[in-house]
């Protein structure tokens, strides 16, 4: 499995070092009294927003990450060192969860941000602590505290400008190889396309990236076919480009489908702009084309796109209205900006 988009690791942080009984003793000095340092805090574990990720797939093969324990106090009043943080590095766009799959800890969406996890246990008190004007010689210390463990989830939502919907075989992936220089695989029988992928589109002097998902079909919400787990990756999205085959005897029913399974997913997909194309427009006679476009324009109400990704008709202006609906919420939010991904996206 090369695309690992969800993991459950556990994490704990360091114990704290004991702290240490200890006498000074040395030659001539009678009252050397208590000298036993402190213990080192525990270390941390924290979470990392890094490039050159892309998958979760690192966390299929080691699932535990513990941090070290806070050295011991020594002699000599010597304090123990910090134990060694455990840093989990992630993908942009990973959202961590609490172990109940729900509680949301942190949304990591750019290069650099980092959130703790779990604190190391505080580090514990030597001898020479709890020296007092009437006890000048404590024989007791602390130890350290222990550290904090817990269950957490990884979930990766990819971050895009647009995504690509539609039943299997409609032609996203190859919409997405036209547009972009991302090779997903291409044939001609449904549910080629087994993982998510992303290319980045460059159009009229603008950028942006589009995000292609596994097609759905009906009954998808309710886990027929592929689900419908693979539409987080467009939660993100600005707007969803909505390919219908129009060699399929009836584009208006499979558009209905896919826009039934977007509201029954929910997560803000049903409010998301849309723009419909009838794809694969090359293999469909004129008069049998102009038929199917005006069932579909009943069926989505608004004058549907016709494309072929093949020929590239239509794909310049399928890519400029893309690009104006992008640059419109840019406008409106402009702080709300994905990260830059490279031309080709192979998880």
């Amino acid at each position: 499995m090369k695309f690992l988009d969800e993991a459950k690791v556990y994490i704990r942080s360091g114990d704290g070092g004991a702290g240490c009984v200890s006498f000074r003793r040395e030659k001539f000095i009678e009252f050397g009294g208590p000298d036993g340092g402190d213990g080192g805090r525990g270390g941390d574990v924290w979470a990392e927003c890094v490039e050159g990720l892309n998958t979760l797939i690192d966390y299929r093969y080691q699932q535990h990450f513990k941090a070290k324990t806070g050295m011991h106090g020594m002699g000599r009043n010597m304090a123990g060192g910090k134990g060694a943080d455990v840093t989990l590095k992630v993908p942009v766009g990973t959202q961590i969860l609490d172990e109940d799959g729900e509680t949301m800890i942190a949304d990591l969406t750019r290069v650099g941000e980092r959130i703790l996890l779990a604190k190391g246990g505080n580090g514990g008190f030597g001898n020479a602590h709890f020296k007092t004007s009437t006890n000048q010689a404590p024989r007791r210390a602390n130890p350290g505290l222990e550290g904090l463990e817990r269950w957490i989830w990884l979930r990766l939502k990819l971050i895009a400008d647009a995504g690509l919907v539609g039943l299997p075989n409609a032609g996203k992936s190859t919409f997405l190889a036209t547009v972009t220089a991302a090779r997903p695989k291409i044939a001609d029988y449904p549910f080629t396309t087994l993982h998510p992928g992303l290319g980045v589109v460059r159009s009229d002097g603008r950028e942006f990236v589009l995000a292609d998902i596994p097609g759905l079909i009906e009954g998808a919400h309710e886990g027929v076919g592929l689900g419908d787990r693979f539409l987080g990756h467009v939660e993100r999205c600005r707007v969803l480009l909505h390919l219908v085959d129009g060699t399929q005897d009836d584009p208006a029913e499979a558009y209905r489908i896919v826009r039934g399974e977007l509201d029954a997913y929910g997560a803000g997909l049903p409010e998301k702009r849309e723009i419909v194309a009838l794809s694969k427009a090359d293999a469909i006679p004129a008069e049998e084309l102009e038929d199917k476009r005006k069932a579909l324009q009943r069926a989505c109400g608004q004058v549907p796109l016709v494309l072929s990704a093949a020929t590239r008709q239509g794909v310049d202006s399928a890519l400029r209205a893309l690009g104006r609906v992008i640059d419109e919420g840019r406008i409106a939010d402009p702080n709300d900006v994905p990260s830059p991904r490279p031309d080709s996206w192979h998880p």
